[in-house]
């Protein structure tokens, strides 16, 4: 029974607030067509008298212009008469398409516009006579006094249209407030009706919200489970990509080993054979010889190739001299490499071992990046500890790039990002175009004394 009354009365308060919406629209329909037009009329009025007015002013001007032509005998004085013939011209020309609905106005604008044609002949006729060389007849028709009771005349005119225009604003004016006067009453009592209906639809409408808010209390449960499965990957992701890195990094030092054990025995047997067999042929053949001493050379050349993979495959003074050290290297070959001046300021700090590669690798890539992309004159990489922090930065004042755009295929970043989390860090990427590129990591230091660099003073080096 209770639903019953509740959908009827929702129903009884629907049908109400329709039928005043209607009503609100229709009676505002109403007053906007009938404001509109009274608007309308009271700008054709307006129209009217800023064209009067118009009329006059090119008249005054044109007069101006042809006082002074006849007293001076100089063309300048002719550039203002042309402008206020061509604006008496517009002007008569759009009297002649304004209101003129009125007989009385009607008759008042014809008078305007014969008196306007009439004076602009007077002033063409004097100045044709002043051409002619008969200034006297010219001085003559000035002095008459005919323009003046002209423009005397256009004047009286011009007032009366603005009387009829001033009785038509007023008149306008009325309609208007009758207008707003009866929309605002009907307005009042729609509303009314509205009023009420709504409040009978509030009833309705707690029950309707009381759902809602269950609705949203079950998103909300839905939202934060999702939340935390989000958390939950991210982290996932973040030991898968310790996982892959710790395996790259071993199978990097693998193959370092084999290399290091197995190619460079090798080629350290191969050099020594060669030597044995030029020493057994000095002096016998001497094409032989040459040929020895270019296979040495290659021997040696390749030697030196495989240092150079092992050391890119696992660098050797990591973990003989330390990071800050390993850094330098770095800096320093790149720099000798690229032209670029880089600026180096370490100071200690304690990592794990698995952190100071982390941070080489950072670096490292960092460099790549500014040698393929930057164009950068300048590097500056940063070493410090402060607080329990181990602050990374590797910076360049090269064309930089919007760092806030997500950029397809930016990898690089992204798997420097998920290192620097999976040691427990953060990384920062600060860029703007051609304001440079800065790479800021933030890592724990270490509390282990076996773990980190030893103690020392902070070094700063400037490499070219």
């Amino acid at each position: 029974m209770n639903d019953r009354r509740v959908t009827k009365r929702a129903a009884i308060a629907i049908l109400m607030t329709c039928i005043a919406a209607v009503a609100i629209v229709l009676l505002s329909e109403r007053s906007y067509r009938q404001a509109t037009g009274t608007l309308r009329e009271l700008a054709e009025v307006q129209a009217e008298r800023t064209i009067a007015w118009r009329l006059f002013e090119g008249l005054v001007d044109a007069e101006t212009s042809q006082r002074g032509y006849l007293l001076t005998g100089q063309a300048e004085f002719l550039r203002p008469y042309a402008g206020g013939i061509v604006q008496v011209e517009k002007a008569i020309q759009s009297l002649s398409t304004t209101r003129a609905d009125e007989p009385e106005t009607l008759v008042l604008l014809a008078r305007i516009h014969r008196l306007a044609q009439a004076r602009l002949a007077l002033l063409a006729q004097t100045i044709q006579l002043h051409n002619s060389g008969k200034n006297a007849a010219a001085t003559e028709i000035v002095a008459s006094g005919e323009g003046k009771r002209l423009m005397d005349e256009l004047r009286t005119g011009i007032g009366e249209l603005q009387q009829t225009s001033i009785h038509a604003v007023a008149s306008s004016r009325t309609e208007i407030y009758a207008t707003l006067m009866f929309s605002r009453i009907g307005m009042a009592v729609l509303s009314t009706l509205c009023v009420i209906g709504l409040i009978m639809y509030l009833r309705q409408a707690k029950l309707v919200l009381a759902h809602h808010q269950e609705l949203k209390r079950a998103v909300q449960v839905e939202r934060d489970r999702l939340e935390i499965e989000v958390i939950q990957r991210t982290a996932q992701l973040t030991e898968l990509t310790h996982h892959l890195q710790t395996a790259r990094e071993d199978e990097r030092n693998r193959l370092a080993r084999n290399l290091h054990d197995e190619l460079g025995a090798l080629l350290t047997s191969a050099k020594l054979d060669a030597a044995r067999i030029r020493s057994r042929l000095a002096g016998t053949a001497p094409e032989a010889l040459e040929r020895l001493a270019h296979l040495v050379e290659t021997l040696n050349s390749s030697i030196a190739l495989g240092r150079r993979i092992i050391e890119d495959l696992r660098p050797s003074t990591l973990g003989n001299l330390g990071l800050l050290a390993t850094l330098e290297i770095l800096a320093r070959e790149f720099s000798e490499h690229s032209g670029i001046a880089v600026h180096c300021t370490l100071a200690p700090a304690k990592l794990q071992p698995s952190a100071e590669l982390m941070v080489y690798r950072l670096a490292q890539e960092a460099i790549t990046n500014i040698s393929k992309y930057a164009q950068a004159s300048q590097v500056w990489i940063e070493l410090a500890a402060t607080d329990g922090q181990v602050e990374v930065s590797v910076r360049d004042d090269g064309v930089g790039f919007d760092s806030q755009l997500v950029r397809g295929g930016a990898y690089g970043l992204l798997g420097m990002r998920f290192r620097v989390e999976a040691e427990g860090g953060s990384l920062m990427v600060l860029s703007a175009p051609g304001r440079g590129t800065e790479l800021r990591a933030s890592l724990p230091e270490s509390r282990s004394d076996a773990a980190g660099q030893s103690a020392g003073h902070a070094e700063t080096a400037v490499l070219t």
